[in-house]
């Protein structure tokens, strides 16, 4: 299951236009009939199907299952000016749009604040959360300005020269991933995404904090730490999980890329925690 080739993942791929915001690829599993909804949320400089591949074998077989590609991402809604309140208030647009009146977001990284914004701005839409290798917040104010700085030469860069700067981001995230038809399939998800829009997303994601609101979560939610992680500390996602009433902690032993490096340690937590929070919550 962990190992499945890409075109035997029991997904289906289309685009869906989202009336006033764009063109959206979604991949979805429909699950078995009356299933609850998981919206699946991907991180940055990923896609939806390079982020959630390996997990929607397992996660279809007891949920009805739609993957994103944010904007940007992949062949998400194109934009000049990256917000994550854009990202959240997309998802539940394809919601709209495809029939979904309640669902559980499941966030990855980046997808963490998305999937947070996605409750605080529809709260009446999201009956769970499941965040995973994400925090509150990702720099502390002092690291935020040296980012601020940065960032938006490297946005005129990429605007630029958008191919070179899209293959230094796909090498440079790709560098430990042995070379297969895995790597393959991920080096060609990245170089559909737009450079430009990466680093706005970063700095979107430096710029972001919950800290003020993030206690006042009220639905179930659980918190999938990596406990290998660098690049989002484990005190960090600890942290998060101690901020949110009730948050359940579900623990994998694996680093930032867990669930495509680790997805035999991954995949199953991540199912324990989605069927957790399903069974915990009630309909929206």
């Amino acid at each position: 299951m962990y190992d499945a080739p890409i075109e035997t993942i029991p997904w289906r791929d289309r685009i869906v236009t989202l009336p006033g915001r764009g063109d959206m690829r979604i991949s979805e599993a429909p699950g078995p009939t009356g299933a609850p909804t998981l919206m699946l949320l991907h991180g940055l400089a990923a896609t939806g199907r390079l982020n959630w591949a390996t997990s929607v074998p397992a996660l279809a077989e007891r949920f009805h299952v739609v993957v994103v590609d944010h904007r940007g991402h992949g062949q998400g809604i194109r934009t000049d000016h990256f917000r994550l309140a854009d990202c959240a208030d997309d998802a539940i647009a394809l919601a709209d749009e495809l029939g979904i009146s309640s669902l559980v977001a499941v966030g990855y990284s980046m997808g963490g604040p998305i999937a947070k914004l996605c409750w605080s701005r529809h709260r009446d839409r999201v009956r769970g959360l499941v965040l995973c290798a994400t925090a509150k917040h990702f720099l502390w104010p002092e690291a935020q300005g040296v980012a601020n700085a940065v960032i938006p030469g490297m946005v005129v860069g990429a605007r630029l020269m958008p191919e070179f700067f899209r293959r230094r981001i796909a090498d440079g995230m790709l560098r430990d991933i042995p070379a297969g038809p895995r790597r393959d399939f991920a080096r060609r998800e990245m170089l559909a995404t737009e450079a430009a829009t990466v680093f706005q997303a970063a700095r979107a994601v430096i710029r972001f904090s919950s800290h003020d609101w993030v206690s006042n979560i009220d639905v179930p939610t659980a918190v999938v730490v990596t406990t290998r992680d660098r690049l989002v500390p484990p005190a960090r996602q600890y942290g998060l999980a101690a901020a949110i009433p009730k948050a359940r902690i579900f623990e994998v032993t694996g680093d930032h890329l867990a669930c495509v490096r680790a997805t035999r340690e991954f995949v199953p937590v991540l199912a324990r925690a989605c069927e957790y929070v399903t069974a915990a919550a009630l309909p929206v």
